[in-house]
């Protein structure tokens, strides 16, 4: 019989999942697809790793919490699969504070914990911990583990994690947290295994997507990252704003007279490539765009990637490898082509040919950076961490 983990990614408006088979020493694919709660009808749909359609479900309206597409999916793995296989669900949790720095099962006293973390995350932390309650309303007994993007970097050290203010503020956990760790540790994994060589190496590792985040990575750990407190501090990402002068903030609250609520919806949701194009938030519709807002849109995104690599560079003492990852990272090879542009003068020099194939090694003969793309897969580092929790109980 085949012992199967549920991994849950949630989104601002659609939830990934992939079901593994985790009867194997390293978790194997069996079905991926999407919970989609963005349209009128919400819509759930499940494809085998060869993309072959088995389920396809719509509901007339979301419940609220996503209780009965939840429902679904259960239904589904269960017919499909098996009946009580389902071991675990393992879900990317994006802010777990200064107090998780890796996976733990999830009980209603660490679900309120995470849930007190909101303010630090308030656009994707209630998205995580909604199917958290929905699906423990569904199976009681079914073990959930939480899997944090914080967790990766919870190294993190001063001078690196920390802000210039009153230690007071530090002391009640304002630091730097970074985040996309998830996606950074399936990289640089993949990194170590494609390119030993690179392993140990000065690295920096760009997750350009919707979200957008660079981490710099010394003999494979975190050592800096882009991102602070929030998901909205360091690139220009889709809808976010990045790195601001502070003083924009307070002119907006003081003298444009805006609300705290409508300041945090303009920084998550109508800033970034969206806000400054006027046009839309994907980078697709903007490099296809002739419009002259798009162009400055784009160049703006590339300039502030070329300058944060340089600042991750700094704090790894020279750079030997850049990886590119992610959907814009990994698909946008315009972009890939801008920003080793920008940092000829670091010595990176993409092979263009290369470039268009978007496969593994990118860098020209000549480059003093070996310049790589690696797509991501946050889904099976959340289901390797919950195998590894699930050998574990079983062990004690």
């Amino acid at each position: 019989m085949t012992d199967t983990v549920l991994v849950l990614n949630s989104g601002s408006s659609s939830i990934k999942f992939g079901l593994f088979d985790i009867s194997t020493a390293e978790p194997a694919l069996l079905c991926n697809g999407a919970l989609d709660e963005h349209e009128a009808k919400p819509r759930l749909a499940a494809k085998s790793p060869s993309g072959e359609m088995l389920f396809e479900a719509q509901r007339e309206a979301s419940d609220g919490d996503g209780g009965h597409l939840f429902a679904d999916v259960l239904g589904f793995i269960e017919d499909r699969f098996g009946e009580g296989r389902l071991r675990a669900v393992g879900h990317r949790i994006v802010h777990g504070g200064a107090e998780y720095s890796g996976p733990v099962v999830l009980t209603d006293d660490i679900a309120a914990r995470l849930e007190a973390l909101t303010p630090l995350a308030p656009l994707h932390q209630p998205r995580c911990l909604a199917p958290v309650r929905a699906l423990g309303a569904l199976r009681p007994a079914l073990t959930q583990i939480a899997c944090f993007d914080t967790a990766f970097h919870h190294g993190l050290a001063p001078p690196a994690s920390r802000f210039a203010i009153p230690r007071r503020y530090e002391a009640r956990g304002l630091r730097r947290y970074g985040f996309h760790g998830l996606s950074f540790e399936y990289v640089a994994g993949r990194l170590s295994h494609i390119a030993p060589e690179l392993a140990a190496r000065r690295t920096v590792i760009a997750h350009l997507g919707n979200g957008a985040s660079l981490c710099a990575l010394h003999e494979g750990r975190s050592v800096d990252t882009t991102m602070g407190l929030t998901p909205l501090d360091g690139l220009v990402m889709g809808t976010r704003c990045g790195t601001v002068d502070p003083g924009v903030l307070l002119y907006l609250l003081q003298h444009e007279r805006m609300s705290a609520g409508d300041l945090q919806h303009m920084l998550y949701h109508e800033s970034g490539l969206l806000g400054v194009s006027g046009l839309s938030a994907d980078m697709r519709t903007l490099l296809a765009s002739r419009e002259a807002a798009a162009r400055e849109a784009v160049d703006l995104f590339t300039f502030r990637a070329a300058q944060e690599i340089a600042v991750m560079a700094n704090t790894l003492g020279g750079l030997d490898c850049l990886v590119f990852t992610g959907g814009i990272g990994e698909h946008a090879k315009d972009i890939r082509s801008e920003i080793g542009e920008r940092l000829g003068w670091l010595g990176v020099r993409i092979d263009q040919t290369a470039n268009e194939a978007a496969c593994g090694r990118i860098y020209a003969a000549d480059s003093a950076v070996a310049v790589l793309v690696i797509p991501t897969n946050e889904e099976i580092t959340i289901a390797r961490h919950c195998a590894s929790m699930l050998r574990d109980r079983e062990r004690l």
